[in-house]
């Protein structure tokens, strides 16, 4: 039986960056399920795959410092691992990690144009295509039998599970290997992370939940890494249950157990972690109000696809904050979605002068920017983070006023 557990409210598309300032913008309802029989927490509401990536998907993975150090990691634990004579990267985005790899043994499966365009530029076989069993028929041809398939952040933007795990059963060979990383659902409930929900995270993973719908598969997990990206993410090792020559590792039971002890397998998690984000709401909203009746000025660091859950929920706008700082292209001189604030370039490292306090959109490279931001943090400026609790970081102020 699949419940609602929590209602984060009227949301715009998290991309879905305004060209013009108050811009008709369509709003769904943004509700979070729990299935009891698969311990799968997803959204209610579905958005066709088609209207979400497109010809100008923002986000690319290379603006990150801490995303192309983890790939380069992973790139090279791979070959010296695994030895793979083969490998398909599934949502290759501008190919910050498929780069790592030989152009004439690697495949890029990307459905947004505009990055599938960049990995081509770049010299890699990329199709253009959302993954599924026509495209896999495509990959046959080229590659029978696929060694290596990874995938960052992407499998749980993938509506249907059952087509997604068993088109990686039908290519992936015998003794293949196929990794996965995605946010963890354990580290978002005990960090409060509830923006990691948002459109195109159609799923947030755990491993007690994956491992079922995998079995539907003759898949398994042999392995598990864990992970500081995007707040707490895990790194699945898969495997075909009938390689015997892959081990299980122990981590994967000791994550199971943590799972489980949490009580990832019962309602009633879910609904103290719904009571928990209403409470965070409340503060937040509090810390707003009162930097602004103290008239100091406030602007968003990150107009992040995360941001745009917690600013809609929040009902946090251009009233709030003067403007947002990000270096992506796309979104230059546009609007965050549905709570219309202008998003500037972000040309040199912050000052107290443009503003007393920023909000951290971007608070999943709190220690990247921190670092970046360290004269702005040690002249007086102040980050305000609803996580993993609202408060305020400053030289002499931690999560408070």
């Amino acid at each position: 039986m699949k419940k609602i557990f929590l209602n984060l409210g009227l949301q715009p598309m998290a991309n879905n960056f305004a060209i013009k300032s108050k811009n008709k913008q369509k709003f769904y309802n943004l509700k979070i399920k729990f299935d009891n029989k698969n311990y799968l927490t997803s959204i209610s509401k579905i958005i066709p795959s088609k209207n979400i990536y497109n010809s100008h998907y923002p986000y690319l993975s290379s603006m990150s410092k801490t995303m192309q150090v983890s790939f380069k990691n992973l790139a090279k634990k791979i070959k010296n691992k695994y030895k793979p004579k083969n490998i398909i990267e599934i949502g290759s985005n501008d190919g910050s990690f498929i780069k790592y790899f030989n152009k004439k043994n690697a495949l890029c499966v990307e459905p947004c144009s505009n990055l599938a365009k960049l990995t081509r530029n770049k010299g890699y076989k990329t199709f253009n295509n959302f993954w599924d069993y026509s495209l896999i028929k495509k990959i046959k041809k080229i590659i029978p039998n696929v060694d290596f398939i990874y995938s960052a952040n992407t499998i749980s933007h993938i509506n249907n599970l059952n087509t997604t795990f068993d088109c990686i059963k039908k290519i992936l060979s015998k003794n293949g290997v196929a990794v996965i990383e995605d946010p963890s659902l354990l580290e978002s409930f005990k960090k409060n992370i509830y923006d990691q929900f948002y459109n195109e995270h159609v799923y947030v993973f755990s491993l007690i939940s994956l491992k079922k719908i995998l079995t539907k598969y003759n898949l398994e997990i042999f392995d598990i890494d864990r992970l500081s990206t995007h707040g707490g993410s895990l790194r699945y090792y898969i495997k075909h249950n009938k390689n015997n020559k892959l081990k299980i590792n122990k981590k994967v039971f000791i994550q199971e157990k943590k799972e489980i002890k949490f009580g990832l397998n019962k309602f009633k998690t879910y609904i103290k972690f719904a009571e928990r984000v209403y409470d965070s709401k409340k503060k937040l909203v509090d810390i707003f109000n009162k930097i602004k009746k103290n008239k100091k000025r406030i602007i968003g660091y990150g107009a992040t696809a995360k941001s745009a859950t917690v600013l809609n929920f929040c009902k946090i706008n251009n009233k709030h904050i003067d403007y947002f700082l990000d270096t992506t292209p796309y979104k230059i001189n546009k609007y965050t979605p549905g709570s219309n604030i202008l998003i500037k370039k972000y040309e040199r490292k912050l000052s107290t002068e443009d503003c007393e306090y920023a909000f951290l959109g971007a608070w999943n490279f709190k220690k990247e920017i921190f670092l970046k931001e360290k004269d702005f943090l040690r002249k007086g400026g102040k980050f305000i983070t609803h996580v993993p609790f609202p408060g305020i970081i400053g030289k002499k102020f931690k999560n408070k006023l």
